[in-house]
């Protein structure tokens, strides 16, 4: 009798999270409280997972003009540009 040749392939967690990584995940939700048919709280919960070069790659790069995050050199350029002093000077 032939033996059967069985691939078990096993994923370990730096694989999964490349492949998430490379190809992104959406989780999508919406809460909604209501009381006797009045709508009184609506939250919508959207997360992307994602690489940097993929979520630029689907036109996603608000990272790169959020002055919170953005370094030292980047937020007193942006205040430069509104006329205002940076910190620090």
């Amino acid at each position: 009798m032939p033996e059967q040749m069985s691939r078990v392939q096993t994923a370990n967690l730096a694989d999964v999270l490349d492949r998430v990584l490379d190809k992104g995940l959406v989780i999508v939700g919406d809460i909604k409280i209501n009381l006797v048919d009045v709508e009184l709280l609506t939250i919508k919960i959207r997360l992307l997972v994602a690489s940097v070069d993929k979520a630029k790659s689907i036109g996603i790069d608000w990272w790169e003009h959020d002055p919170f995050i953005s370094s030292g050199k980047k937020k007193a350029q942006l205040a430069t540009e509104n006329g205002e002093e940076a910190e620090g000077t």
